[in-house]
C-alpha cells in the first residue's frame, strides 16, 4: 500500500458521494443536497452534504471526511492495542436518510479507509462498513429484496462474506441496553484487509454499489404509502432508538467525538430531526406496531 493507493480510494469515495446524493435527489425534486465543505487547521477536511423538508427525505446527510491526528483515540485500538499512539489518517463516506413517510424504511450506510503509521513500519490499514435498514413498519419484500441486493454484492469474493458480514451487521447493531435490533440488518464490516489490498477494495466498490441498487426501489414502492398521525407518532418514538445507539454504541461516532479531529456538525448529522421519548410505552398486541417487535426485529435469515 502507498499514497496512490489512498489517493485511488479518496476520488472513489468522492465520486460514491456524488452518486449516492444523486441518486437520492432524483427520488424527492422537492429537495437538493446543499453542500458544506470545510476544513480543520489540524489536519484534514470533508464534505457534508445535507438533504430536509422534501416530499421524500425529512433529513438525511452524505458525509465524506478525511482527518488526521497524531495517536489514535481509544475507540480506534480497542481491538488493536498494539496501534495506541500511532499517528492515523481515515476517510470515509458516511450517509443516513431519514424519510418523512413512515412506511419508507431509514437507510445508513459506511464506507472507509484507516491507516496507522509509524515511522520506521509499514502501515497498518484496513477497510470498514456496510449498510443497514431500519423500518419503523416493516415489509417482508422490502427485507427479501434488501439482502438479496447486499448479497449479490459480496459474489465473486468468497462464498462466506455474506454470511460473516451479515451476522456481524446483527451483533454490531443490536442495542444492548434494550435487548433489541436496530433494524433488519444488513452488512457490515470492520478490520477489513485478509484479502489484500486491491481485492479489499474492489470488495468494498461492489459493496458500495450496491447500498442505491437495494434502497432506491424500496423508497420509490413506499414514499406514497398513505399514512395517518398514528404512524408518525410512531416513527419518532422509534427514532429514539436510532439516537441510543448512535450516541451510547456507534463506533464511528464516538471515534469522531474521542479524536479531536473529527467535525461535530458532520458527525451528528445523522440524528433524525423529531424524537420522541414516551415513558414505559408497549405496543398493543395484533397491531402493526407490535409486528416490528414480534417479526421484524427478530435476527432471521432473508435470503
Amino acid at each position: 500500500m502507498n499514497s496512490n493507493n489512498i489517493d485511488e480510494v479518496k476520488q472513489f469515495l468522492l465520486n460514491l458521494q456524488d452518486s449516492i446524493c444523486s441518486g437520492l435527489e432524483s427520488l424527492d425534486p422537492s429537495a437538493d443536497f446543499q453542500t458544506d465543505r470545510w476544513d480543520r487547521d489540524s489536519g484534514g477536511s470533508g464534505i457534508t452534504r445535507v438533504i430536509g423538508n422534501g416530499d421524500v427525505f425529512e433529513k438525511g446527510g452524505v458525509n465524506f471526511s478525511h482527518v488526521f491526528g497524531d495517536a489514535m483515540p481509544a475507540s480506534a485500538t480497542a481491538s488493536r492495542p498494539e496501534l495506541a499512539g500511532r499517528a492515523f489518517q481515515a476517510m470515509g463516506v458516511s450517509l443516513v436518510i431519514h424519510p418523512k413517510n413512515p412506511f419508507v424504511p431509514t437507510s445508513h450506510a459506511n464506507f472507509r479507509l484507516f491507516v496507522a503509521e509509524k515511522e520506521g513500519e509499514d502501515p497498518v490499514w484496513w477497510f470498514g462498513g456496510g449498510f443497514d435498514l431500519t423500518p419503523d413498519y416493516g415489509v417482508d419484500e422490502d427485507c427479501v429484496h434488501w439482502h438479496q441486493q447486499a448479497k449479490q454484492s459480496c459474489e465473486g469474493f468468497g462464498d462466506q462474506y455474506y454470511d460473516k458480514f451479515k451476522k456481524w451487521c446483527d451483533e454490531y447493531f443490536y442495542i444492548k441496553h434494550r435487548k433489541e435490533p436496530r433494524g433488519v440488518g444488513g452488512l457490515f464490516f470492520d478490520d477489513f484487509n485478509e484479502l489484500g489490498f486491491e481485492d479489499c477494495f474492489k470488495f468494498v466498490q461492489s459493496m458500495a454499489a450496491g447500498y442505491l441498487k437495494a434502497y432506491m426501489p424500496i423508497v420509490e414502492k413506499r414514499k406514497d404509502h398513505a399514512y395517518e398521525e398514528k404512524h408518525r407518532q410512531f416513527q419518532e418514538y422509534r427514532r429514539g432508538r436510532y439516537v441510543e445507539f448512535n450516541l451510547v454504541q456507534d463506533r464511528g461516532t464516538i471515534f469522531g467525538l474521542q479524536s479531536g479531529v473529527g467535525r461535530i456538525e458532520s458527525i451528528l448529522m445523522s440524528l433524525p430531526p423529531v424524537v420522541q421519548w414516551i415513558y414505559n410505552w408497549n405496543p398493543e398486541p395484533g397491531s402493526d406496531e407490535e409486528k416490528l417487535y414480534s417479526h421484524f426485529l427478530k435476527t432471521q435469515d432473508w435470503v
